[in-house]
């Protein structure tokens, strides 16, 4: 599984985000959008337009942001 996190250096959610990935053992990149247009760009084309962060792909699909990954994980999308 592959995990991507979309993030900025100023965005105290997702560095929860990061936090609790980190403690569920998931491994995950993180691509901080607050400095790089390219990756800005990338951001906003697999978000479909996304305007906040985090923003979570699995996969290459877009879940949203930390809500939703807690959602997954109650609903047992991480059990193996």
């Amino acid at each position: 599984m592959m995990i991507e996190v979309y993030s900025t250096s100023t965005c105290p959610i997702c560095d929860k985000t990061k936090d609790l990935l980190t403690k569920w053992n998931m491994p995950f990149e993180v691509k901080m959008i607050d400095n790089d247009k390219a990756l800005l760009a990338e951001f906003t084309k697999v978000t479909n337009g996304a305007r906040t962060v985090p923003q979570i792909i699995i996969d290459g699909k877009c879940i949203g942001g930390f809500s939703e990954l807690t959602e997954l994980h109650m609903d047992g999308f991480f059990d193996s």
